[in-house]
């Protein structure tokens, strides 16, 4: 199985709920997409601060699995930090890219970056995973 079909087997219950879509993994990059509807914006027809985490809260842990060692369990995150940079409108897609920061037997750190489909950064986000 490749490592988008492995993201892919056991699929996510919010990722779906919010519309995200897995299109690239591999053990060092991790990839998804986003279409900014309306269920996930705020005020100004932008998209939510808290969509943007899940999303790239999805996209860390997803890379975490595909890395996690032998005999582990799992994965939760222990921490996220995001830094909101720009908009992303409604009707515009967005992708999350995650790479790895650390890889390591109890922790993985990844950074993910949110842009839309032209290219404009929207969020930087660092997340700490727990390997279980």
């Amino acid at each position: 199985m490749t490592p988008l079909e492995t993201i892919n087997s056991v699929p996510l219950p919010f990722a779906k709920l919010i519309g995200m879509t897995f299109v690239e993994a591999s053990p060092d990059r991790v990839v998804a997409s986003l279409k900014v509807a309306e269920q996930l914006c705020t005020v100004g027809e932008i998209l939510h601060g808290g969509a943007a985490m899940a999303l790239a809260d999805s996209v860390g842990a997803a890379a975490t699995v595909l890395n996690l060692p032998a005999g582990a369990k799992g994965t939760a995150t222990l921490e996220s930090k995001t830094n909101f940079v720009g908009p992303a409108p409604l009707g515009v897609t967005v992708y999350a890219v995650a790479t790895p920061v650390h890889r390591g037997r109890r922790t993985q750190v990844w950074q993910t970056r949110i842009e839309t489909e032209q290219g404009a950064l929207v969020a930087l986000v660092t997340q700490t995973q727990m390997v279980l």
